[in-house]
């Protein structure tokens, strides 16, 4: 088998786990129902998924201490391993511990490990295509959410959430550990044929930061605030996509849930789409442009009142937001190294939870202060990405020194 293929098989196998842990974002479909079932409130059960969101940058950072020593395939066996776990363990949860024990802890660290792995192995063997390597590993997550959904709920109708939980957890097991044998690191200084790497650093000298050199960098500081951004607005829309449908757009919330569907699906496609363009137009001339639509979608949720506009403004913002996860690796790779890139983008990734926090509980207390109208959270998401396309400017002239 060629290097060629064999780099295609290896993001293959990634992708299918991806496919697996991407059910994280799934979390809406077991809510209610767990609701139901135990009588929790809905803050005391949706902490389950704030708590995994929260362990898996800190699971990437873990992660990219060991892999340069233990090698992707260790990590991505062990994380499915614990994924898998946890959401068994979960289909036994009888107390709001436990579920945060399970669901939270263990789930959140499975795909910590997963997902900064994958990234960071897809980037080393697609040099050439690192935004479209990236994206397609990133697409994998967001794939994930989108066919684990429909199928998560049809068992939770049949066989009950603590059943589905431990059926769907069994089959992730199954999946994970089997792909994560395709899983492989590539040769030390792997190029593909015909290609030939860019040249940076201080009289040709290639750039290899570590954490700790990484963290001395400004110009790390500035990625940090543009992923930040970047997140804020994707993770508002993501989170109240559905109330904001039905309780501005006057939506049912069948119509609502079609237009989360369609969002969803331009966030997997975004991933891609991105990627691509990324490496065919350039990363920052991309940001600049995602950052842009970004910002006028978010100012345009203000005036959009019926389906069809909603759905094309929530899904451009989310088809931004997907390509974030596709471009970022790849910038960090290019001003602190590919050697590194494990441990370094887990430690960039920490943006993700501050965004996290900040964009949804942004939203619901503008909502809340101003009686349902959502625009000075809006407003202040379409400014922040005016912000970023200056920041993004700047690092792409520091960039630029670096070459």
């Amino acid at each position: 088998m060629s290097q060629t293929k064999n780099r295609w098989s290896i993001l293959t196998a990634m992708f299918m786990i991806n496919l697996c842990v991407g059910s994280a974002y799934a979390w809406s479909v077991f809510q209610k129902p767990l609701i139901d079932l135990f009588k929790w409130s809905t803050s005391e059960t949706s902490l389950a998924f704030s708590i995994s969101l929260f362990v898996i940058p800190l699971a990437m950072i873990v992660g990219g201490r060991v892999q340069p020593t233990k090698g992707p395939k260790f990590l991505m066996f062990t994380g499915g391993i614990i994924f898998s776990c946890g959401i068994v363990a979960a289909g036994f949860t009888k107390s709001l511990l436990a579920l945060y024990l399970t669901y939270g802890m263990m789930s959140g660290f499975g795909i910590g490990f997963i997902y900064g792995t994958g990234i960071s192995n897809a980037v080393k063997w697609f040099p050439d295509k690192r935004g479209l390597a990236a994206g397609l590993v990133a697409a994998g997550f967001a794939v994930g959410a989108v066919i684990n959904a429909p199928i998560a709920n049809m068992l939770v109708l049949k066989y009950g959430v603590l059943n589905t939980f431990q059926y769907l957890g069994l089959a992730y097991l199954v999946v994970t550990v089997i792909s994560a044998q395709f899983v492989s690191a590539p040769p030390t200084g792997y190029a593909p044929a015909g290609w030939t790497p860019a040249v940076a650093g201080v009289a040709g000298a290639p750039i290899d930061k570590d954490w700790k050199e990484m963290v001395r960098d400004p110009l790390f500081y500035v990625l940090w605030l543009m992923y930040t951004i970047a997140c804020v607005s994707g993770l508002m829309i993501i989170g109240h996509a559905s109330p904001i449908g039905q309780e501005v757009i006057k939506l049912d919330a069948v119509t609502a849930a079609f237009a989360v569907s369609m969002m969803a699906l331009a966030n997997t496609g975004g991933r891609v789409l991105w990627g691509i363009s990324s490496d065919r137009l350039g990363q920052y001339p991309t940001l600049v442009t995602m950052f842009v639509l970004s910002a006028v979608m978010m100012a345009l949720l203000n005036f959009v009142s019926s389906l069809v506009p909603f759905v094309l403004v929530i899904s451009v913002i989310a088809a931004c937001f997907g390509g974030f996860f596709a471009i970022f690796p790849s910038i960090t790779a290019d001003l602190f190294g590919a050697k590194n890139l494990s441990m370094n983008y887990g430690i960039l990734f920490t943006s993700y939870g501050v965004a996290a926090f900040i964009g949804p509980r942004l939203a619901a207390r503008v909502k809340e202060i101003n009686h349902g109208d959502y625009s000075v959270a809006f407003i202040t998401a379409a400014v922040l990405c005016v912000v970023a396309v200056g920041l993004t400017l700047f690092a792409r002239g520091k960039s630029k020194q670096l070459r």
